[in-house]
């Protein structure tokens, strides 16, 4: 971080020294100015020249990969018990671990939502991650929705929800 110094102004020579308040406020505004890093915010799809070499230069450290997040609920609307941890990670090794052997992420979660009759339901949920290239996105399309649809129908759920994200990874 740069040090600002304070400047002293002489009126005369045998005047008292005093600050100046705008002086200093201008020095270190200039200082500020000079060492501070630029940031861009922009609402098109353009971005400056200095942030599209910085953007370009990130892209080129990775491959084209797709990040799909599936949110999957505990509770069951018809009422039965809720899918217990052993139950979830048994579909995870039937239902999701054929179909991505190459890795997954699994996390914890309290999630809530609006149910049809407008009741707001809070629940024990979980967040599964999966990455993949993006070449293989018509392959995966199909597995995936697989996987909503089984733990739809085997844990009587309304809907497992996804999302998805171009992004780019290197391992």
């Amino acid at each position: 971080m740069p040090r600002i110094h304070r400047f002293t102004v002489a009126q005369g020579r045998t005047g008292p020294q005093r600050r100046t308040a705008l002086t200093t406020a201008a020095v270190a505004l200039a200082v500020l100015a000079v060492g501070a890093p630029v940031a861009y915010a922009t609402l098109g799809d353009e971005a400056p020249a200095a942030s599209r070499s910085t953007a370009s230069a990130l892209v080129t450290r990775g491959k084209a990969y797709i990040e799909t997040r599936l949110l999957f609920g505990t509770e069951r609307p018809d009422g039965g018990p809720d899918v217990t941890d052993p139950q979830f990670l048994a579909f995870i090794d039937e239902e999701v671990t054929p179909r991505f052997p190459n890795g997954l992420t699994i996390q914890d979660g309290r999630g809530q939502w609006r149910d049809s009759n407008g009741v707001i339901e809070r629940e024990r949920s979980y967040e599964l991650t999966l990455l993949y290239p993006a070449s293989e996105a018509r392959v995966r399309d199909v597995q995936i929705e697989r996987i909503r649809d089984a733990y739809e129908k085997a844990y009587a759920q309304d809907s497992v929800a996804r999302l998805e994200e171009r992004t780019t990874a290197d391992f």
